[in-house]
């Protein structure tokens, strides 16, 4: 080998090192499997579940009521004990009824909602402090959720859930 050739190489060397010390590093994991796994969620889950059933219950007690009161009014309709007037005031105050439970049932989806971001969010905000912190300390350029179709390609990077279950 000569000396131009032996030039080239080492040349080619320091390029393909200073390449692989400035190569980018890619993670991935799978944020579904994670919160899954997570006991936080399977508790908050539980909460909620315990605060939709009591809600429902309110909501299913309401209908209840407004069934009786539906009862009650057909019977007197099919006697005749009701007076044109009567049978008015009766409807609307029925229909005053069917829109309350209507309404109830719209402010029981926000309650829900409101709750579960209550309940999830300090979890949410854990997951994602590990997640930043395992980047930095494993020198992560990116580190994409397989969960979200985002990633095309993944055998040049790293799953890194056993890394982020670790720091939770």
């Amino acid at each position: 080998m000569n000396l131009s050739n032996t030039k080239i190489l080492l040349l080619a060397a320091i390029l393909l090192s200073s390449v692989a010390m400035n190569a980018q590093k890619f993670g991935y994991l799978n944020s579904s499997q994670l919160l899954s796994e997570l006991p936080e969620v399977a508790s908050a889950d539980l909460q909620l579940e315990n605060f939709q059933k009591d809600l429902i219950a309110s909501g299913e007690k309401m209908v209840k009521d407004l069934d009786a009161k539906i009862q009650t009014y057909s019977k007197q309709a099919q006697e005749g004990t009701l007076s044109q007037v009567q049978m008015q005031q009766k409807e609307a105050e029925l229909s005053k009824e069917q829109q309350k439970i209507q309404a109830y049932e719209l402010e029981v989806q926000e309650k829900i909602m409101k709750k579960r971001e209550q309940v999830l969010q300090p979890i949410m905000d854990k997951v994602k402090a590990a997640i930043e912190a395992v980047g930095k300390e494993n020198g992560y350029t990116m580190i994409f959720d397989s969960n979200a179709g985002t990633i095309l390609h993944a055998s040049e990077s790293e799953d890194v859930m056993s890394l982020v279950k670790a720091k939770l």
